[in-house]
């Protein structure tokens, strides 16, 4: 019985078609995504990943198309001051559906009473794969697994001094000029006094014209260490499309519950493909 009321709701969603073709692919996949989404609803009602918000979403970048941000994140904690200042991120669509991913980061922290540390930060690397686009409908489901990699100074506080894994499942949903979307998924979170997490996150935007577009977002990830506490937090923010190739992304925000008092994101952002070259050239 509820996993027909599951198969409903995604069949409505996503269209009867799209939903015998992931369960053609994976038949064991229909039962996997139910239990998802029992945890998602638990987790949401209970309460930096895809710019410029924590939520993230399932749609790679275009085939031979490319992203490029020149960013910046703050974020003011009860103890600690930490940020970006700047990182740099690119993604690019490899193959249909597929994209790859990297973070290249300048890091700075000040712990309360000590002085300022900045330096190269970790670096993140990552693969986002959307395995369910139903056009019709405007819903879409995919995988964004991210790897970071102990390359900032953990004595200085400007990295984590290991390697961290992040394994989600993001939904997305589209009707009119709103969007929304979110997921969640869990944290390989490893050394002295940390703890694997879960992370969830539910955004909703509307594009208020073709150059604006305004959205906000709750986000919730269980206990990360071992003497912290779970994390319940919000932003608000948008992009403003200068040109069809040229952005600026922004987000505020703080925690609900948690340590977090502000928390700031802001990026100009290129988006380019072989298309606008070739035009270009002409």
């Amino acid at each position: 019985m509820k996993e027909n009321r599951f198969c409903h709701a995604i069949t409505c969603l996503a269209g009867k078609d799209s939903l015998h073709h992931i369960s053609v692919r994976c038949p064991r996949l229909k039962e996997v995504l139910a239990a998802l989404v029992c945890i998602l609803t638990i987790g949401i009602s209970s309460s930096w990943a895809g710019p410029p918000f924590v939520t993230d979403d399932p749609e790679p970048v275009e085939y031979q198309h490319g992203e490029f941000y020149l960013a910046t994140q703050y974020a003011k904690d009860k103890d600690v001051t930490s940020g970006t200042a700047p990182h740099v991120e690119l993604n690019y669509g490899v193959v249909h559906d597929v994209m790859v991913h990297l973070i290249t980061p300048f890091a700075f922290a000040r712990q309360e009473g000590q002085a300022s540390e900045y330096g190269y930060g970790d670096t993140e690397v990552g693969v986002k794969y959307r395995f369910l686009n139903n056009q019709d409908s405007r819903f879409m489901m995919g995988t964004f697994p991210l790897v970071e990699l102990p390359t900032g100074d953990s004595d200085k506080g400007l990295g984590a001094g290991q390697t961290r894994f992040f394994v989600p499942l993001w939904l997305q949903k589209g009707w009119g000029a709103w969007q929304s979307y979110g997921g969640g998924g869990y944290w390989r979170n490893p050394g002295p006094g940390n703890k694997d997490y879960w992370l969830f996150g539910w955004q909703v935007q509307r594009d208020m014209s073709r150059m604006l577009a305004i959205g906000a977002e709750l986000f919730y990830n269980t206990q990360s260490t071992a003497d912290g506490k779970s994390r319940t937090g919000f932003n608000i923010g948008g992009m403003v499309n200068f040109t069809d190739d040229h952005h600026l992304l922004f987000s505020l925000g703080r925690d609900l519950s948690g340590e977090n008092k502000l928390s700031a994101y802001l990026a100009y952002q290129y988006t380019f493909g072989p298309l606008k070259i070739e035009s270009s050239a002409r």
